[in-house]
């Protein structure tokens, strides 16, 4: 089986076209992807809990608590104690951590609606439904199960 014929190298690829066009994107207002996905996954209004903001991306900890810091140098966000909780932390966005969410977002919309003016609906759908199931499969660690023998077929 040749790479372009397997269903990773299709999505690592596809990924990384799309990670690199959002990063050219993001260099234009002076920050990364994750930055911007970052900004996109923080409340505008009420800002969001530093613990709520790893698991939406998939990241760890570690990496969240580096990528904020850095954040909070360029003035894009600040953190406030949690008004219910106050052992908990919340992200709040910065005037100009807000403008840089706008162009985040309209990007993030206008890739969208030329991916579905130039796909059609029902092969959309059938691109999502895909995407699910694999996630799922990997999720429930069904791909390397006890069925599975390496170099077989299935």
């Amino acid at each position: 089986m040749r790479p372009e014929e397997t269903v990773d190298y299709n999505i690592k690829v596809a990924w990384h076209a799309i990670s690199r066009m959002y990063g050219q994107q993001a260099a234009h207002i002076d920050i990364t992807t994750s930055i911007g996905f970052v900004l996109l996954n923080i409340d505008p209004s009420i800002g969001t809990p530093t613990t709520k903001i790893a698991p939406l991306l998939g990241l760890e900890a570690r990496s969240l608590t580096r990528l904020l810091k850095g954040m909070e140098a360029k003035g894009l966000i600040y953190r406030v104690p949690d008004e219910v909780d106050r052992r908990s932390v919340r992200i709040r966005l910065t005037d100009l951590g807000l403008e840089r969410r706008e162009i985040s977002r309209q990007t993030v919309r206008q890739f969208n609606h030329v991916v579905q003016r130039a796909i059609a609906p029902a092969d959309l759908q059938t691109f999502f439904n895909v995407a699910r199931l694999i996630t799922e499969m990997v999720e429930r660690k069904e791909i390397f199960s006890a069925d599975y023998t390496p170099g077989s077929d299935f």
